[in-house]
This record gives C-alpha cells, structure tokens and sequence, in this order.
C-alpha cells in the first residue's frame, strides 16, 4: 500500500472515531496519559466538547510523575479532566496477584467511574483499548464488559502504530511514549502486591533512567530480586563494570537483595509467559469488547 493510501485510510478511520464519539453524546475517558487514551481524549473533545471529560485513578500502582502528566496533557487537550482515588488495595484478589489482577484494578477503576458519571450526567464510559490489545492477555478487557465500557479505537479498527500517527497528527506530545502500565504489572504472579513493593520498582525504574535507559522494566520476583529489562542495544553501556557497580549498589539500597538483567531484553508483557495457556484462549470473549 502506497503512502497516500496509508494517509487515506488513517484519515477515514479518525473520521470514523469522531463520528463514533459524537454519537455518543456524552463520555468519560479512562484517562492515564498515554497515547492510546490521549487519542481517544483528543478525539472525544474534538466530536463532544464540553460534553467530554477525562478521568484518572489515582493509587500507589501509579508511577511518579506519571498523574501530573496526565494533568498537564489533559489541560494541553482542552479537555475536563477528573482524578478519583481508587482502592484497589484494599481487595485482597487485587493484592494476591493472581494473573486476573487487572481485572479487579479495572473493575475498581471503572465502577468509579460509573459513580462519576452517574454524578456528572456524563454517559458512556470509554477507554484506549486498540485493536492490538485485543491479541494479548488482558483480563482488564473483561472488566470492560461488564461495566459496558466501549472501546472506540478497536471499534474504528484502529492498530497501536496508527494511534501513534493520530497522535503525531493531533500534536500529541506523547505520540512516541513508551508504554506504560502500572507499577503493579511489573510484579510476578503470585507475589504479593504491596505499596512499598511499588514503590521499590518506581525509584528503581527512575535510577535507570536517570542513568540514560529510557525504555526500562525493572521486575519484582520473590526474595526482592529485580529482574531488568533493557533493549538489546543497552546491553553493552549497562555492563561497563563502573555504571553495573553502581546500579547494583544503588537497587540495593532501594531494597532488592539481588539485581540480575535479563538476556531477552526488553519485552512488554514478559510475565504474562507465566500466565497458563488456558487462561490467554479468548474462549468467552467478547472481542468487540
């Protein structure tokens, strides 16, 4: 397919989106600050105006800085934006850790949510799902169906690197931002998710990158060891013995008791090759979810 082509489809798909979301007269965004739900924010105010309005869960599952920007992208917008604490910490199949916990992190989010809604008047709730999602192992997506959260990217057939391009065409500045999920993801089934456990892997995660590494995961696995993932191509300046003698001082000051790198390198998701085959089969899914 030709360029002009590409630009053609991208165009008729944003088309599509804003007449998706005007339909709905009144929305709420699930509002982190990436670009899949800045997409569907700077659409949703493009197609509703006033009649949309973003909203953020705030808990220790959030990594710093990662509110604040969010508020600073939704003001960008021009959109309303909302910030509700969650509590999903207070839910021990959340804190368990089971491979369905984000279904209860979203399930907490979006009945919140509801309450917001019901409050403000403010109709469908929606969130940044895209049509890659919908290949991977998302519980959260279950969560989604239940409060009748509409996802309209993978409604409109929208992929993740066509987001990106919407975002790049909307001046979004997070159109190239690495993904970033909850703290919580970065801990390994079956360990117990804790806020100072959290917090652990957020200053860690910010050591790395004040030392350069951009995309980085640090991962929690039992007995406090921090398994990292780095790109490839990071390997070799993370291995200078001066910068790897002093990250493996300064992550034992965070806490962790042994600091390994992974040889796969970065991979979002990884732990998910934990999760039980049967359990990522979309037997029962609602894919228009």
């Amino acid at each position: 397919m030709s360029f002009a082509a590409d630009q053609d489809a991208l165009t008729e798909k944003r088309e599509r989106l804003l007449h998706l979301l005007a339909s709905m007269e009144d929305v709420a965004v699930a509002f982190s600050g990436g670009v899949d739900s800045a997409v569907v924010a700077q659409a949703a105010q493009l197609a509703l105006g006033p009649r949309a309005v973003a909203v953020t869960g705030c808990s220790p599952s959030l990594a710093r800085g990662e509110l604040e920007a969010a508020q600073q992208l939704a003001g960008q917008i021009g959109i309303r934006h909302e910030v509700i604490e969650t509590e999903e910490f207070g839910n021990d199949s959340y804190t368990r850790n089971a491979p369905d916990r984000c279904y209860h992190c979203k399930d907490e989010l979006y009945r919140r949510m509801a309450v917001l809604v019901g409050r403000a008047n403010q109709g469908i709730l929606v969130n940044g799902a895209n049509t890659d999602d919908l290949e991977d192992y998302r519980p959260g997506m279950r969560a989604a169906g239940e409060h009748q959260v509409r996802s309209p990217l993978a409604e409109c057939g929208i992929c993740k690197q066509e987001v990106r391009n919407l975002a790049l065409h909307w001046d979004l500045p997070v159109w190239d931002k690495p993904a970033m999920p909850c703290l919580a993801s970065r801990v390994a089934y079956g360990e117990e998710v804790t806020p100072d456990r959290l917090a652990m892997i957020d200053r860690a995660e910010i050591l790395l990158r004040g030392h350069g590494f951009q995309t980085v995961r640090v991962r929690y696995h039992s007995g406090d060891l921090a398994r990292l993932e780095v790109p490839l191509d990071d390997f070799s300046r993370l291995l200078q013995s001066d910068l790897y003698r002093k990250l493996s001082h300064e992550m034992r000051q965070i806490g962790f008791k042994f600091v390994t790198l992974d040889l796969e390198g970065f991979r979002s998701g990884s732990l998910n090759a934990l999760v039980p085959v049967e359990l990522t089969l979309p037997t029962g899914r609602d894919v228009s979810e």
